[in-house]
């Protein structure tokens, strides 16, 4: 098991600064939906499932 380093500090209402070992990154959610600025996808599905993905 390795170390790992994550920080995330929010910059408005709905969005977040993320940093982290390999770089800093920007996520903004909009309703279950999460979308992150390196192509990140999340989404919030009932009973507590998620799917996360990518686009390209």
């Amino acid at each position: 098991m390795g170390f790992s380093f994550r920080k995330r500090k929010k910059i408005g209402r709905n969005s977040w600064l993320n940093l982290s070992r390999s770089g800093a990154s920007a996520s903004t959610k909009v309703g279950p939906v999460t979308l992150n600025s390196r192509s990140g996808l999340r989404v919030r599905l009932p009973g507590g499932f998620n799917f996360r993905g990518r686009w390209k």
